[in-house]
């Protein structure tokens, strides 16, 4: 994850016939070659379409407006009300379920509640347009994913899990990495979509949960890294190297990499302007927790991640970036950012 896929990650990671998350192992699986002459969702790869969206945080309106630039007509709903002017081109409907009568739909929603209570709870399944293909790329439960695989295949629509690699100015950018699973013919389907807004897309099979799997491992695994640096300066400040010169050193030998390059830099300068919340982070670790329990696994080092980020969420530090753990750590225990009179309001 060093290097390729940790390379546009800086943000904010099952199973082809065994356990999902058998000890985090990934098969990257070939799409089998399907039929166009028999996709049930042969509609939706005309060049422009009509796409809904769920979900216009930072990364959902970027990603909406690269939709919107690609050609395409997008609908797009949120809990909470949008300006119309922060999204041009975009549509703004009144009802969730007006952004599933289009050939595909995105969700970008915070959390499994979230997905529930918008889409399952509503009954948004069995209103959508027939053949929709539905593309959850919010970061959800391995158990969740199947659960969503399960009801969409009773309702007859397509169902891509497809979780992102990148903040917010990544997805701005249309450079994120997006990985997808789903049935072959969906993920065909909603193919072109996913190129408007990527730099790759990481196919890994037909399983939707692979890339939930994949997703909270990469994420966990960024956790690890930043404490990781977060350690380093601890030992080496002890002695007065400055942390800027360690980074260097770090960066120039041993670790290279976006993930390296950003979190040492936000570590250096004490910069922790959310580009993926602290509060999002320990949702994660909470259910890359729940992935190993599932497989009857203790990962230590993720229970000692988990850890850090809960007691920075418990100090008021939730909306701050996830890398606050680190100055956390390096302060032992508490942070620069504790002398700010309302934390919770700083972005």
């Amino acid at each position: 994850m060093i290097g390729g896929v940790f390379y546009a990650l800086s943000g904010a990671c099952a199973d082809a016939g065994q356990p999902v998350g058998a000890g985090f192992g990934l098969t990257i699986a070939r799409q089998p070659a399907s039929d166009p002459a028999h996709s049930p969702h042969l509609n939706n790869r005309r060049k422009n379409m009509q796409i809904g969206f769920i979900g216009l945080g930072n990364m959902g309106s970027a990603m909406a407006l690269n939709l919107v630039k690609a050609g395409h007509d997008v609908r797009a709903w949120n809990r909470s009300k949008v300006a119309q002017e922060s999204i041009p081109g975009v549509t703004l409907v009144k009802r969730a379920a007006d952004a599933f009568q289009a050939d595909a739909v995105f969700t970008m929603l915070s959390d499994d509640p979230a997905i529930r209570e918008v889409i399952l709870d509503a009954g948004l399944l069995a209103s959508a347009q027939p053949g929709l293909t539905h593309v959850v790329t919010s970061t959800i439960s391995v158990a969740f994913a199947r659960e969503l695989e399960l009801l969409h295949e009773e309702a007859g629509l397509g169902y891509v899990s497809a979780p992102v690699l990148g903040r917010p100015n990544v997805a701005a950018s249309g450079q994120l990495n997006i990985l997808a699973a789903g049935k072959a013919d969906a993920v065909a389907a909603i193919e072109p979509l996913l190129a408007s807004l990527s730099k790759k897309i990481w196919k890994l099979g037909e399983n939707p949960a692979l890339a939930n799997t994949a997703k909270l491992a990469c994420n966990m695994m960024i956790a690890m890294a930043i404490e990781a640096m977060a350690e380093g300066v601890v030992l080496t400040e002890s002695v007065g190297l400055d942390r800027a010169d360690f980074f260097e050193l770090i960066l120039g030998t041993l670790f290279s990499g976006r993930a390296y390059e950003s979190y040492s830099a936000q570590i250096t300068e004490r910069s922790f302007k959310p580009g993926f919340k602290a509060e999002l982070a320990l949702k994660d670790m909470r259910l890359a927790t729940e992935a190993g329990n599932e497989i009857g696994r203790t990962l230590p080092m993720l229970e000692a991640v988990r850890e850090g980020l809960s007691k920075a969420v418990s100090a008021g530090f939730g909306k701050k970036d996830w890398s606050i753990m680190a100055d956390m750590t390096v302060r032992g225990g508490d942070s620069m950012a504790s002398s700010e009179s309302n934390p919770e309001k700083t972005e």
